[in-house]
C-alpha cells in the first residue's frame, strides 16, 4: 500500500474530524470510505454513459426506439408487480 499526502484547509479538516467522530471512524478511515464511494460513483457514471452511448448508436443504425409512453406504461407495471409485455420498438422520425 502508497502512501499519499493532501493537503485541506483547516476548517475542512475540522469538519472532517467531526464527521468521522459521529459515524464512529476515525478520519483516515472516514477518507479512504469517502474516496472508494467517489470512485465507484464514477465508475457508475462512466459504465451508465457507456451503455447510453451504445444504445443511441443502435437507436441511430436501426431507426427504431421504444416510445416512452410505452416504456412508461411497461415499467410502471412491473414495478407494481404486474406481469406486463414489453414494448415493440418501432421506426422514429429524427
Amino acid at each position: 500500500m502508497s502512501t499519499t499526502t493532501i493537503r485541506i484547509e483547516e476548517h475542512l479538516k475540522e469538519r472532517l474530524a467531526a464527521a468521522a467522530q459521529l459515524s464512529g471512524k476515525t478520519p483516515h478511515a472516514f477518507i479512504l470510505e469517502a474516496i472508494a464511494q467517489t470512485v465507484e460513483q464514477v465508475e457508475i457514471d462512466a459504465a451508465f454513459d457507456r451503455l447510453a452511448d451504445e444504445r443511441w448508436a443502435r437507436v441511430l443504425t436501426t431507426g427504431k426506439t421504444v416510445p416512452w409512453d410505452a416504456a412508461k406504461a411497461y415499467l410502471e407495471a412491473r414495478a407494481q408487480g404486474a406481469k406486463a409485455r414489453r414494448p415493440a420498438a418501432r421506426s422514429f422520425k429524427r
